[in-house]
């Protein structure tokens, strides 16, 4: 062996890493075994244990997910089903356990892999002394459609095979991280979008708690987990898209996976044009491995009792609409289309309590206050609920972030959805085009992206987002003055900043079941 790579020992088998600037790097690691043939729906099982050492030099199979993809898949990855594996980063092991990271990417329940280059996890491993560990994980049709209802005698399909993947990959963390020099009890698991909200999920799912003791939940879409009723019956519109009738179901099995992701594809883009503020896949409200409603369950006190930043963006919104994408309502039309299906969807509401929230909205006829209003719907408000709810027992701290860069401002996309991402990994300039700094802008945003990793890192090492450099404290939140970090060139510390909204929403959940 020589210094450019380093082989460890872990549970399944011998695995050859690669230097990578100052830390080494795993890539492509199997967490679980394959899940095609009478593995596909089901809940992932353990990897087959190797005996030949595992080169670890390339980033595994990316997820089954859609052609018409926003997201580039770089060109040297491929998409397959055995694609439950994880990449590390580490400080070459010394003896010394040190924290460990862990990354849920974000696409909707249907799009993203863990070796997006946004996602590189070198800067926050050099410059952190961490373990960083980005996971795969099933997406779309395979992960988040639930076809459990249809399961017979000799076909069982399970609910949430996605979030059964994530738990499998820190159950790998649990039992193999300390082989990479990392701390299995000192584990973050950060996530942004539905990476944040399978996070919200996990932190109320019984068989996840003790796996990770600290969070960050970067503008999770929380309050999109829907019951089984619901989730029965998109699933019934996957088959008639596929021209399968229940009794049929079986033959879900043997379909080559193609198929299934361009069907996945128009049932993404249906359900949300009809039924404006939903998701076509997400968890699974099943009884089972998600008992409650996540963010029911964390005002009842049953999440998780661990320390927890989340937060939002300023312009959440302003993305889905550049990019004509259906996921969030951004009309006036679609936006009310959503207030009354919540209407509907909760009897209980008195008829007012509607209006009065459209009301708190006097733009909302207009592009900008159909957006605002789609923003706190989706990710402002349902980050206030959980904070207010965990902060009654827990550690919190929540942030707004605020800062766009002049280009983005002058396309009108400001702190749009996703926007933080390459200020937490550092990686600038990783998308194949990449406007963000025509038009200047770069040195405030490197300043910034170092303030927000050291409040990341130092949130992983001690459990408090303390960056120990000059920057503003960041106070906990509670419920007596909601004390926000507003993420900008330079952030504030302001309390209540959304007070007149808050009190309008009120602290009774508004979501789709």
């Amino acid at each position: 062996m020589d210094a450019e790579t380093l082989i460890v020992g872990c549970k399944y088998g011998d695995v050859r890493g690669y230097r990578d600037g100052s830390v080494y790097t795993w890539k492509g690691v199997p967490y679980a075994a394959p899940t095609s043939g009478d593995l596909r729906f089901r809940a992932p099982e353990p990897p087959e244990p190797w005996t030949d050492v595992l080169d670890a030099r390339r980033f595994g199979p990316i997820a089954p997910q859609g052609r018409n993809n926003p997201i580039p898949i770089d060109p040297g990855l491929t998409i397959g089903e055995d694609c439950l594996s994880l990449n590390i980063w580490a400080p070459e092991p010394d003896g010394e356990p040190r924290p460990v990271m862990v990354w849920i990417h974000g696409g909707a329940y249907v799009l993203g892999y863990s070796g997006q280059r946004i996602y590189d996890g070198r800067l926050l491993a050099e410059r952190g002394d961490v373990v960083v560990v980005t996971v795969n994980y099933r997406l779309g049709a395979f992960g988040f459609l639930d076809f459990s209802s249809f399961s017979t005698a000799g076909t069982t399909f399970e609910s949430n095979v996605g979030l059964r993947d994530q738990i499998a990959a820190l159950e790998w963390v649990r039992d193999c991280i300390s082989a990479f020099g990392g701390d299995p009890d000192r584990v973050t698991v950060f996530g942004e979008s539905s990476g944040g909200g399978s996070l919200t999920t996990l932190m109320t799912v019984p068989r996840a708690e003790g796996l990770f003791h600290r969070a960050i939940a970067q503008s999770p879409p929380a309050t999109s987990a829907y019951g089984s009723e619901r989730a029965a019956r998109v699933a019934e519109r996957f088959l008639e898209i596929l021209d399968l009738t229940p009794a049929r179901v079986w033959a879900l099995r043997d379909m080559p996976h193609e198929t299934l992701t361009d069907a996945g594809d128009v049932l993404v883009g249906e359900i949300p044009t009809k039924f404006p503020g939903t998701l076509a896949m997400a968890p699974v409200v099943d009884r089972d491995l998600v008992p409650k409603y996540p963010v029911a369950a964390f005002q009842k006190g049953l999440a998780h009792r661990i320390p927890l930043i989340i937060g939002s963006n300023k312009d959440e919104p302003s993305i889905f609409r550049f990019m004509k994408s259906p996921l969030m309502p951004v009309s006036d039309a679609s936006v009310q289309a959503m207030l009354d299906a919540l209407a509907e969807d909760h009897p209980e509401l008195p008829p007012d309590r509607i209006a009065e929230i459209i009301s708190a909205y006097p733009d909302v006829t207009k592009t900008s206050g159909a957006m605002a209003l789609s923003r706190d719907a989706g990710f402002r408000m349902p980050v206030v609920w959980i904070a207010d709810a965990h902060s009654a027992h827990s550690p919190t701290w929540v942030y707004r972030f605020d800062h766009a860069t002049p280009m983005l401002k002058a396309a009108r996309i400001g702190a749009g959805h996703a926007t933080e991402l390459p200020y937490v990994f550092g990686n600038f300039g990783t998308l194949d085009r990449d406007p963000t700094f025509w038009l200047g802008g770069r040195k405030a945003a490197t300043t910034i992206s170092g303030r927000i990793q050291r409040r990341w890192l130092a949130f992983a090492h001690h459990g408090v987002p303390a960056a120990l450099d000059g920057s503003r404290h960041w106070a906990p939140y509670d419920t007596d003055k909601r004390m926000t970090l507003l993420i900008d060139n330079t952030d504030t510390l302001v309390p209540d900043p959304d007070k007149v909204l808050r009190e309008v929403w009120g602290d009774q959940v508004m979501g789709f079941s």
